[in-house]
């Protein structure tokens, strides 16, 4: 595929994202603002909870209501109490959230107990029901072993995951080719019809085809939908946009 067409396929798998402590309605909407109807609109919006009717409104106002509109829970840290995830949850999704992604209790996992991060994947996927998607952030950057990441990444598909999403964007390492592709052979092992999610360190095109490329081989290019691939992103709207705007010398 040429970049142009990477770079138009990249943003309709964007979860274009604000998850800054200083977002505010006004930083919500101009990042609304920064897209451009005519280049293509993302797949997902993800913001946190309190914005999300606020984007709802303001998606359905602009005739975007195609645009789904993610959240978070336990975020970042992944250290709530479970009764504070799922009112999370469920707030959100009274709220309008389409999408709810969940970040997976990593450290129990790693101080061995799979237990604990099942049952929070597990009860977020009932609260979800048929109401909204739910993506699992297993944080792969801390996890940093393909070892315990692919048990995280199964271990998310078994609780009822509908994606597993690498990172909160929130660590010093997110998202990696490498750990991209311990999840998608997870994923693909499985035989589960789960999505796959990079998050956190995709700003440009170039490195959003590595992705791309890394998908295919693995899963198929019949695969590369917003049904089962997207990139968390926010910086990334803007180096598509100068691609496809023909801005670019790059080959």
């Amino acid at each position: 595929m040429t970049l142009i067409a990477d770079a138009q396929m990249a943003l309709s798998l964007m979860d274009l994202t604000s998850l800054k402590e200083d977002d505010t309605a006004q930083s919500i909407l101009a990042l609304l603002d920064s897209i451009d109807p005519n280049i293509g609109l993302p797949a997902a919006i993800c913001v946190y909870p309190q914005f999300v009717a606020l984007v709802k409104q303001e998606l359905s106002q602009r005739g975007w209501e195609q645009v789904k509109v993610a959240t978070v829970t336990n975020f970042p840290s992944g250290e709530l109490k479970l009764p504070q995830v799922l009112a999370q949850t469920h707030s959100a999704i009274e709220a309008g959230a389409d999408e709810i992604d969940l970040v997976l209790p990593y450290q129990q996992l790693m101080a061995g107990d799979p237990d604990t991060p099942w049952q929070y994947v597990h009860s977020s996927k009932l609260a979800c029901g048929d109401q909204a998607k739910l993506k699992v952030i297993i944080e792969s950057g801390v996890l940093a072993t393909p070892k315990l990441i692919t048990e995280a990444a199964q271990l998310a598909i078994m609780a009822g995951a509908d994606f597993v999403k690498t990172s909160t964007g929130k660590v010093p390492i997110n998202a990696t080719p490498e750990a991209a592709e311990t999840i998608l052979k997870a994923i693909k092992n499985s035989g589960k019809g789960v999505g796959f999610k990079a998050a956190g360190g995709v700003k440009s095109v170039n490195e959003a085809q590595i992705y791309l490329r890394l998908a295919e081989q693995i899963m198929g290019a019949d695969w590369l939908s917003a049904e089962h691939f997207r990139f968390g992103a926010s910086s990334l709207l803007s180096d598509i946009a100068v691609v496809v705007n023909g801005q670019s010398e790059r080959s």
